[in-house]
């Protein structure tokens, strides 16, 4: 017997054809507009009841999502989103995801899902051997920088536990003042302490204030982040000098590149980021600045056994995966169900090479020196500070809250662009996070040009 979600009728043909058909037109569509929220009043009245006993068939619940809902979200991919840090998923990665749901993979273990895992760990190992970890470094996927920052600090604080078996007191970790709030969050989760270090006048974590914490917290200290690329400003920390400190003090270092770790992978910037070789463990969010679709986190160890000894669960269900030599995934961060999410950006890098994404995170560096030296041209503007990587904030002179909000609103109201207003110091300024290749320097004058 078959329920009628589960048959193979003409109805399940007709609904993946109409499925298949929206998605092929989005997918292929260069003039998606950048669209904008909605009130919950507004999408009562024009969605109404969707869900029924009966259920309102495939093709208007298809067109309720096309012409109601999806137009009530902000377009992530379009060229003039600059807000918060948006995604732009190649055409490969976002047609790609559609096959990772289509074939029904249990991506957590080696067992159930060996050929994805293999082409996973593939993408990881390039990613490792770009960031200059050993050969024997490896990781996993994760739902984003949160789960990846926590899943880390866990295997950083297991491996403290091992070592400092009578220590009763709080761990501590030590990040900058400008890390980003997921390693707050991740030291409420884990009952530990953030020890937050002033930077330097920009804002950059220097070694000098981390001996300082390392000294006056001891044995304590768990684990040390640095950030690669803040959220806020593009700042990378002086990596090299923390690194350093590993030869006088016992810590284990992690690198939050969630954002900006990408920029390792260009000539230009590749710089920046040295002493990331010595770090214990990385993140990077393929779907910032690697051009996938939401959501993907990687998450690399310099050791992979200390991820899995922090995070292997244990259940008689489960022997049967866990007491084996097999590469395991789940065993590797805080999550045991898990998708198949690193299997994109594989495809994506197979069918563009590395050669391509190098160039298009290039083009988005440059693009925020020419915002930056634009912005310094006009006198109603005030450029906050030069662009360490793609982010780059700036000031409109005489505007309080009030005005970058107006502006920000009509901006979007008007779907011109997505660019909300930040802070730096207790004042409001605005940001333009560039990642997206297909964002032009006119698409940036365009938005400028709003604030005469």
């Amino acid at each position: 017997m078959t329920t009628r979600m589960h048959d193979n009728s003409a109805f399940s043909e007709h609904i993946v054809d109409l499925v298949l058909d929206y998605s092929k037109r989005r997918l292929l569509a260069d003039d998606i507009p950048i669209d904008r929220g909605s009130t919950e009043r507004e999408l009562q009245r024009l969605a109404g009841k969707t869900i029924t006993a009966d259920g309102i068939g495939t093709a208007r619940a298809l067109g309720l999502f096309e012409h109601v809902l999806a137009p009530a979200c902000v377009t992530t991919e379009h060229p003039r989103n600059l807000a918060f840090i948006p995604s732009a998923p190649t055409k490969a990665a976002a047609a790609f995801d559609v096959v990772v749901s289509a074939s029904s993979i249990f991506g957590g273990s080696w067992k159930e899902a060996s050929g994805v895992v293999h082409a996973e760990n593939e993408t990881l190992a390039w990613l490792a051997k770009e960031f200059g970890f050993p050969e024997t470094a490896g990781g996993v996927f994760v739902q984003g920088g949160t789960v990846g920052n926590l899943s880390a600090l866990v295997a950083a604080r297991e491996k403290a536990q091992r070592k400092n078996p009578n220590f009763t007191g709080r761990w501590k970790i030590i990040c900058s003042k400008e890390a980003h709030s997921s390693i707050k969050s991740a030291c409420h989760v884990m009952g530990a302490e953030a020890v937050l270090v002033p930077g330097d006048k920009n804002g950059k974590l220097r070694g000098d204030a981390v001996r300082e914490a390392l000294t006056e917290h001891g044995e304590a200290v768990c684990a040390v982040v640095a950030t690669g690329g803040a959220t806020n400003f593009g700042i990378v920390d002086a990596i090299n000098e923390v690194a350093e400190l590993k030869s006088e003090f016992d810590f284990w270092l992690h690198v939050d590149g969630a954002y900006g770790l990408a920029a390792a992978l260009t000539d230009i910037r590749r710089d920046k980021f040295a002493g990331l070789e010595h770090a214990d463990s990385a993140i990077v969010d393929p779907h910032k600045w690697l051009f996938s679709p939401y959501d993907a986190c990687a998450l690399i160890y310099r050791d992979p056994e200390e991820g899995r000894r922090a995070h292997t669960q244990k259940a008689e269900y489960l022997d049967v995966l866990t007491e084996t030599v097999e590469f395991n995934p789940s065993d590797y961060a805080i999550q045991l169900t898990r998708r198949a999410r690193g299997l994109p950006t594989w495809f994506s890098l197979a069918v563009y090479g590395t050669d391509a994404y190098r160039e298009a995170i290039s083009h988005s560096i440059e693009l925020a020196d020419r915002a930056a030296a634009e912005i310094k041209k006009r006198k109603e503007l005030e450029l906050v500070r030069e662009p360490e990587l793609s982010v780059v904030v700036f000031k409109r002179r005489g505007w309080k809250q009030e005005d970058y909000d107006r502006w920000s609103d009509e901006l979007l109201a008007d779907e011109v662009g997505f660019v909300v207003p930040s802070s730096f110091n207790g004042e409001p300024v605005l940001r333009f996070a560039l990642i997206n290749p297909r964002t032009t320097f006119e698409d940036l004058l365009l938005i400028l040009d709003r604030l005469k």
